[in-house]
This record gives structure tokens, sequence and C-alpha cells, in this order.
């Protein structure tokens, strides 16, 4: 019965397929109408093999959800095919908590890889870095894995242990690490606060809805008190939303700039995002930091400030996705997750793969260092005299950009 029902619901699918297909096609496409009509047909004559001839009477959703996954997952490594479970999944990450280790990842280049880990997850605690490689997840090798199936083995219940095997290739080994799971909860705005008397920072970890209403809010503060420069921080910052990406950028340009343009298979996927002036800052220098970890809509809002010489790009080669996503749901809860267009910078170049390309290239040194004694102390007394040393990392790449923002502001005092 099972076997009769899915023959004729693949067969009943190829004549309407086909149908709509020819009605809304020229005479100029018919030949690949054709093909692929033939190739739906090779996909039919396997489903007919495995109903007869597999050893076990196979479910049909399980074969055509399976076919599903492999389709999109060909297509390239941000491509996949969520079933209903995996679509409320993504539905409650974009609502900012979920439980995991807190890390973005993506196929690249056929490998299950690490675009960034978040800060203050147990990911980024543990050690894990953007552009690591996850090679085996509680032992068992990722090779061949789709990027969803990857993605529910790293979730699951807070308190629960992950062991993953990561191939670090810039130290040419392989690193074992034991993660606990955690509530992740994604913040938009990490830190907002003035470095000195004249160099504001913020540091944006994801682009979400309320980013752009929270920046403003930050921008204003930091004004207020006194700031005379910024250092927007976009490292490790694996992106959000595409029109959020427009928003913030939007609010450092003057109006009317292109800040990216979208180019699709289609006219209506191909868009020019401009600069609107609702509310715009732009009266101080400004430097954004980025890394191998920043990537997506921190690439858009970084490629927008380099191509229009609002400020200074610091720090080392972003990620390289350049690709925009489209989430498309479907009649049965499951959804396919499309991706849909290439994004272009201002001046027009594609950064997938290549990435941005700092104007000033640093990078990051960690040096550990002890606090002073007095303070140790004083955790000490804080914590109950617990045998404990808390450690300070200089971070070289934000000691840069605060210097170039200080030749910035002292060159223009003396234009004055």
């Amino acid at each position: 019965m099972r076997f009769s029902f899915l023959k004729v619901a693949v067969c009943v699918f190829l004549v309407l397929w086909g149908s709509i297909y020819l009605g809304c096609a020229g005479e100029n496409i018919k030949d690949k109408d054709n093909e692929l009509y033939r190739e739906i047909e090779l996909f039919s004559d396997v489903v007919t093999i495995i109903q007869s001839d597999y050893v076990e009477e196979a479910e049909p959703k399980k074969l055509v959800y399976g076919a599903l996954e492999g389709m999109l997952s060909s297509l390239d490594g941000y491509s996949h095919f969520m079933d209903p479970e995996s679509f409320k999944e993504m539905e409650i990450e974009t609502k900012g908590e979920f439980g995991g280790l807190g890390i973005e990842i993506g196929i690249r280049k056929g490998v299950l890889t690490i675009i960034a880990p978040l800060d203050g997850t147990p990911a980024e605690k543990a050690g894990l870095k953007a552009g690591d490689k996850i090679v085996k997840i509680n032992g068992e090798l990722t090779r061949d894995i789709k990027l969803i199936d990857a993605v529910k083995k790293l979730r699951g219940k807070p308190g629960t242990k992950v062991e993953l095997t990561i191939l670090r290739e810039a130290e040419e080994k392989l690193l074992d690490f034991t993660i606990e799971r955690n509530i992740i909860k994604l913040k938009s705005i990490k830190t907002a606060k003035m470095l000195d008397k004249e160099t504001g920072y913020i540091k944006l970890i994801e682009f979400q809805e309320k980013t752009p209403r929270e920046l403003e809010g930050k921008l204003l503060k930091l004004k207020n008190k006194g700031m005379k420069a910024l250092i927007l921080d976009l490292r490790n910052n694996p992106g959000g939303l595409l029109d959020t990406a427009h928003e913030v950028a939007d609010k450092f340009l003057a109006k009317g700039k292109v800040i990216v343009s979208l180019k699709g298979r289609i006219p209506a996927q191909n868009k020019v995002y401009k600069s609107r002036g609702k509310r715009h800052f732009l009266d101080f220098p400004m430097v954004v930091l980025v890394n191998e970890g920043s990537a997506s809509a921190s690439e858009i809002v970084a490629g927008a400030i380099q191509d229009n010489q609002r400020g200074i790009i610091l720090g080392s080669k972003t990620f390289g996705k350049g690709s925009v996503q489209t989430v498309i749901p479907l009649k049965d809860g499951s959804a396919a997750k499309l991706t849909t267009a290439v994004y272009y910078t201002p001046s027009g170049r594609s950064i997938r793969d290549t990435g941005i390309i700092p104007d000033v290239e640093v990078a990051l040194k960690e040096e550990k260092e002890l606090p002073e004694e007095e303070d140790v102390f004083k955790k000490l007394e804080e914590k109950d005299k617990k045998k404990e040393k808390e450690e300070v990392i200089y971070d070289n790449q934000l000691q840069a950009a605060v210097d170039v923002l200080k030749g910035i502001l002292i060159y223009a005092g003396r234009e004055q």
C-alpha cells in the first residue's frame, strides 16, 4: 500500500511539476526542462527499487527527507533541509536562548568548520577558535556530515558534555576538548564603554532585530560622555540578519551611500541597500576590529565602512562568507534554507572565500599578565580565600586601534 502511494505521488509530482515548469518557461529552456524531468524520473526509479528490494520496509517520509537533505547540502556549505524539529530549534535560536556550546559552524571545502565561538559561551571559554575544523564529535568522524546533523549533535541539555577533536591547521596538530553544554543566551551588544577620555568602545557580538536600537542608545550615551572616536569590535561576530547589518552600517554613513548589493538568479533577488539618513553618527573617526571569526553581516558592515572610506578596518582577514540564505517554510512544518544571492561590497567586491582584508593588518598576540599583588589578595578575600589567580589578557589589536585613533585625533587637532 505504501509502495503504491509513494509511486503514484512521485508520478503526480512529475506531471504537475512538468506542466507548471513548461507553462512558465519559454522555448529556449525546454531542453533544460526535459533534462531535469529525466533526472527526476531517475529519482522515481531509485525510490521504486528501494521500496521493492530493500531489506526492510522504508518509510516514505524518511526517504523524501533524506533526498531533500542530500539535494540541498550538495549545493553549498550553507544550504540545507530542516525537518520540523530542526526548524523549531532554529526559531528558538533566533529568540536568543538555547542549550549548546555557543559556536557558529559551516561546511567549508567539505569540512565542518567553526565560523566563530560566541563570546562568553562554553566554546569560547574552552579555547575553540574561528577556523578550527571539527573532525570528530563524541569520537565519531565528521567526514561528509550534513550541517543539520552536526547541529543536532552539538546541541543538547545544559549540563551534558560533548567531546570534540579539532584540527587547528595553524598549529599543525589535533586537539581534544570536552565541553559542557550550557544555556546560550545570545546578546547583541556585550560591552559599551569609554576606554579613555576620548575613545569609545562597543563590542557587537551578533546582529539581531534589536541591535540597531540598542546600538543607537549606546552611541548616544558614549557621546554624552565625551566620545571623540569609536572602536567598533566585530571580532568573532558570526553575523545575523541582513536588514540589521544594513541598519547598523546606515548609522555611520551619510545619506545615499551604498552599503551592500545582492545578486541572484532572478531580478527579484537583486537589490541595492543604501543609507537612508534617519540618524547619523558622522562626527568622529572610527576603527572597526575584525578577525577570521567575523562573518556574514559583520563583513557587510566592515565592507561598507571600508569602501565608503568612513573608517579604518584593523585586525586580520575575515571569514569570507559572502552569500545570503533564505529560510523557506514548507507545508509539513519543515523548511529549506537556501542560498539565494551573493552579496557585494559598495565597490563591487565579492568576498566569498576571500574575506575582507583589513586596512591595517595586526595579528592577535595574547600575553597573559597577572594582576597587581594587592588585587590578587582582594580577589582571594572576595572568594573566601580560595586559591585562584585571575588572568588579565593584553589585547594588542585593541591597543593598536586605540593608537591609530589617537594619531588621527592629534593630526586633526593640529589642522584646526
